[in-house]
């Protein structure tokens, strides 16, 4: 089994009686939860319900800033790799994808990744919400004002790593459409 994390948005969060009425899909990432799903669910992260596991190990964040968060990041890590023409598709493949599924909630599925470990899945995903998402938005935050080069300079070094995830329509866990539309 391939460890993903899984990033949809849907206008509504799951409570522990309802999933969404349309999630839709945005990325699926192995073995970790990369920079990007981290920044784009940087801006009013809570813990929820997850959709998939039945444990409160998801992560719901406002949609429109952590995409504008993560745009802002992708130009600056564009503007030191202005002749990667990988980078520079993978930069608009990503804000498309962003664009077409746009909604008011990123959620967030971490089950796979913080089942690799033997520690409890709710406080790994509590200290990912407390710990990781805001070290990693602080992080960029900094970059995007011009006081952390040298973490800049490592995104770009590793970029893949960070924002080559896959982006589709469908993901491993997929949601049948509402018929209520």
């Amino acid at each position: 089994m391939a460890n993903r994390s899984y990033l949809y948005s849907a206008d509504s969060v799951p409570s522990e009686a309802d999933l969404p009425q349309r999630i839709r899909c945005i990325s699926e990432h192995n073995g970790d939860v990369p920079l990007a799903h981290k920044l784009l669910v940087g801006r009013g992260t809570v813990v929820v319900p997850s959709m998939i596991w039945n444990h409160p190990i998801g992560i719901a964040a406002d949609y429109a800033d952590g995409a504008a968060l993560l745009r802002d990041v992708l130009r600056a890590v564009g503007d030191g790799l202005r002749d990667d023409a990988r980078f520079a598709e993978c930069a608009a493949r990503t804000a498309a994808h962003l664009e077409k599924q746009e909604a008011k909630y990123f959620l967030l599925e971490t089950g796979e990744i913080v089942s690799m470990t033997d520690d409890d899945p709710a406080a790994s995903v509590r200290r990912l919400v407390s710990e990781d998402v805001p070290e990693a938005v602080a992080l960029a935050e900094a970059a995007l004002a011009g006081r952390a080069d040298s973490w800049l300079a490592s995104v770009r070094a590793d970029w893949q790593r960070h924002f080559a995830s896959f982006y589709s329509d469908a993901l491993y866990f997929s949601f049948p459409e509402s018929t209520d539309d």
